[in-house]
């Protein structure tokens, strides 16, 4: 008789084990169930280093435009490639009357050649966005941490007669944010808020 209560005991310790296993597995895996996005451009660069070394291999008065579409920067057929006219390179670059700030030399000749002047602005980016940390605490709205990680590039050309005569570049090479919402009452926490009376 005591044989067969041992072996009760036994197997009730290995089926509460078994569940402990079981759920802490199901737990841990619920962190893939969170909602995660990405905002990209699709091309003509993979990362902020091969869109800066794009920008270094631009000479100004010597690079051609077709030498731009060689190396994949062709405003036709490359997405995110805003063609900039006269009035908008005016607008972007020139100084307010009255300024002594002095123009660099491309844009003096971009100026000069009024219509004939065409600018390339570029602009790429990978962004990605994973919400992390508890599944049941970010399900009932309890606490949500966002994880935002990337890269930005930004290109400016002038370009006279189908060649290159200015470049400017900037952007953001390591973009890593994290924020955090928490909401004490969870779920319930804009309930008050809805059933104020509307005047």
């Amino acid at each position: 008789m005591r044989h067969v209560v041992h072996s009760d005991t036994a197997s009730r310790r290995v089926v509460l084990t078994a569940a402990g296993l079981a759920l802490l597995l199901a737990l841990g895996g619920c962190a893939s169930l969170l909602p995660r996005g990405a905002a990209q451009t699709s091309k003509p660069w993979t990362d902020f280093s091969q869109a800066h070394a794009a920008f270094e291999r631009i000479e100004p008065y010597v690079t051609t435009t077709a030498q731009l579409k060689a190396d994949g920067i062709d405003p036709l057929t490359t997405p995110n490639v805003i063609i900039l006219n006269y009035a908008d390179i005016v607008r972007r670059l020139v100084p307010p009357s009255g300024s002594d700030v002095p123009l660099d030399r491309g844009i003096r000749d971009c100026l000069r050649a009024q219509a004939a002047c065409r600018g390339y602005e570029i602009e790429q980016r990978h962004i990605d966005r994973k919400r992390v940390g508890n599944f049941w605490l970010d399900f009932l709205d309890f606490r949500r941490e966002t994880v935002t990680t990337g890269w930005r590039f930004n290109m400016l050309l002038l370009v006279v007669d189908d060649r290159v005569v200015y470049k400017l570049w900037g952007g953001q090479p390591e973009i890593s944010e994290t924020e955090v919402t928490r909401n004490p009452l969870g779920p319930l926490q804009g309930i008050g808020q809805s059933l104020r009376p509307q005047f």
